[in-house]
């Protein structure tokens, strides 16, 4: 049987099992090659240093929320406000179960997202662009008040909400009180964006 072909995404998965073995300290791409078992050479083909397959393996971690999060922001068959509780449930159950799941990956991760910053960067403007789809069809059905700037309302509620999905604050996922003081913000962002009725 030939040997499987060595794609981008075969290395990015390597790499992930070779940082969650190692931690992102001691993981080299000598490492990833010998996982995948080729010649480091091999895997500098498709990323042209170190720092390049670090960027792509933390995006290819970091969009794995975002595809979920688009499928809930586009579905126009649910109400605005509906699709914006959903999505907020998602993002902060997503940030929860990747930091409570595996812990020392998400250690790793927090290390080279800090490295980054351009695919961060980018993660949040898909997010917030994701929040602005919604908020634009809140106002469009008259759930909305209207918006002076949609972008600007959609970073809003993001930066609002970032006790529940900002890393930083992973610390704080596991309290028994997170639940319902989660609640608590996103029913005041609701709230918040409502049209005042007739």
């Amino acid at each position: 049987m030939p040997p499987e072909p060595l794609t981008r995404e075969r290395i990015l998965q390597a790499t992930e099992e070779v940082l969650r073995r190692h931690g992102q300290a001691k993981a080299t791409v000598v490492d990833v090659a010998r996982a995948l078992g080729v010649s480091h050479g091999s895997v500098y083909r498709h990323f042209p240093t170190k720092a390049a397959l670090r960027e792509a393996v933390t995006g290819r971690w970091l969009d794995r929320t975002t595809g979920v999060l688009d499928e809930l922001a586009g579905d126009a068959a649910v109400p605005a406000a509906d699709r914006l509780a959903r999505w907020l449930d998602a993002l902060f159950a997503a940030k929860r179960r990747k930091a409570g799941d595996d812990p020392e990956l998400f250690d790793t991760y927090m290390v080279l997202t800090s490295e980054a910053a351009e695919v961060v960067d980018a993660h949040i403007a898909v997010l917030v662009g994701q929040l602005a789809r919604i908020v634009a069809d809140g106002v469009a059905e008259g759930t909305f008040a209207p918006a002076a700037d949609t972008d600007a309302t959609a970073r809003a509620v993001f930066d609002a909400t970032a006790r529940f999905h900002d890393p930083c604050h992973a610390g704080e996922w596991q309290r028994p009180e997170i639940e319902g003081q989660f609640t608590v913000v996103r029913e005041l962002v609701l709230r918040g964006l409502c049209a005042p009725a007739q």
